[in-house]
């Protein structure tokens, strides 16, 4: 009777270790041993953006609200505190799409904010800080 070496499991292993390193420079490739190592922290990288991704936007949203708000002479956490108050639930990522992409309704919501500061005590320290 022949002996079994577990050929096959091993040989499969390693072809899809490299058939995962397929495109990287040098040994990385084609050498299982550096392959391994490559493919095990390219994908510890992938896990880990894919969360860091939504931080990302979550910026980014920020920067473009906070950059409309100015324009319209308030600043991104009066904004939010505004819209706390007046009872206005909206997401960052939407608000950011109003601020780019329509600022007639983002004008609006802004207007929204601004009565409700006025309303409460934080509308006068904003107003004397202009003078």
């Amino acid at each position: 009777m022949s002996r079994a070496v577990d050929g096959t499991r091993r040989k499969d292993h390693r072809k899809k270790i490299l058939k995962q390193a397929k495109g990287y420079w040098g040994r990385r490739h084609s050498n299982y041993k550096v392959a391994k190592d490559a493919v095990t922290k390219g994908l510890f990288y992938a896990y880990r953006d894919r969360r860091d991704r939504k931080a990302d936007f979550r910026r980014i949203w920020i920067i473009r609200i906070n950059a409309a708000c100015r324009d319209e002479g308030l600043s991104y956490s009066r904004l939010v505190d505004g819209l706390a108050k007046a009872g206005v639930t909206i997401n960052r990522k939407a608000l950011a799409f109003l601020a780019v992409e329509d600022a007639i309704a983002f004008k609006a919501v802004v207007a929204q904010a601004k009565a409700a500061l006025g309303s409460s005590a934080g509308g006068v320290a904003a107003t004397s800080r202009g003078a």
